[in-house]
């Protein structure tokens, strides 16, 4: 029997026309939001940050880099998925987190600190920067599935004047804008069917 979960992913398209009128409700978006958070990360360092965007005049300007593209002004929110390549900082607040400041935790943690700390001063600033979009877009497939058992509408957007987003959204350095995610409801149903190539083109069983 076909779970929910799998029928919701046949019910979902990537919607390029959204009713404007239709809002996320604040419930729904928080529940998309934790799946974001609780996607799964290397270390669980959650390399990546995303901007919630409603703002009309902010939405209009992103647009305009966006290949003017209507899901980024039509859809009820506006998700952007950045990369970070502060690792470094980044391993100090996990650290932070796991050991709540304590001391004697930090120093039980030290081979995993060590490990992390390893790990990012064994690679080049190019390859930090690969490695964080990789992790963003595993929150952008939890956050896609999420939409999916909602049954809430999206569509994700790489369509975009990337270095532009940065100037609009006022990144510091450290962070990097990689894809969008345009969240809410349909204004008309899919004009064809859902087409995957077959399971014997995908999957090799060994």
């Amino acid at each position: 029997m076909e779970t929910s979960f799998l029928k919701n992913l046949h019910w979902r398209f990537a919607t390029k026309t959204f009713d404007p009128s239709q809002k996320v409700s604040a419930e729904n978006l928080q529940k998309i939001l934790e799946a974001i958070r609780l996607s799964p990360s290397s270390f669980g360092l959650q390399p990546y940050h995303v901007h919630v965007i409603t703002a009309p005049e902010l939405r209009t300007h992103l647009r305009s880099h966006a290949w003017d593209q209507p899901q980024v002004t039509d859809a009820s929110h506006l998700l952007i998925f950045s990369s970070r390549t502060d690792i470094m900082e980044r391993v100090e607040s996990l650290m932070q987190l796991l050991t709540q400041g304590k001391p004697e935790l930090r120093e039980q943690m030290k081979a995993y600190e060590g490990m992390m700390i390893g790990f990012a001063e064994a690679r080049d600033a190019a390859w930090i920067k690969t490695w964080g979009e990789r992790q963003a877009y595993i929150a952008l497939g939890f956050a896609l599935a999420a939409c999916a058992e909602l049954e809430i509408d999206s569509c994700p957007m790489e369509g975009l004047d990337t270095s532009a987003f940065d100037r609009l959204l006022n990144h510091p350095e450290h962070l990097k804008t990689v894809a969008a995610l345009a969240i809410g409801y349909r204004k008309e149903e899919p004009s064809r069917g859902k087409n995957r190539f077959p399971v014997e083109d995908l999957f090799t069983h060994l």
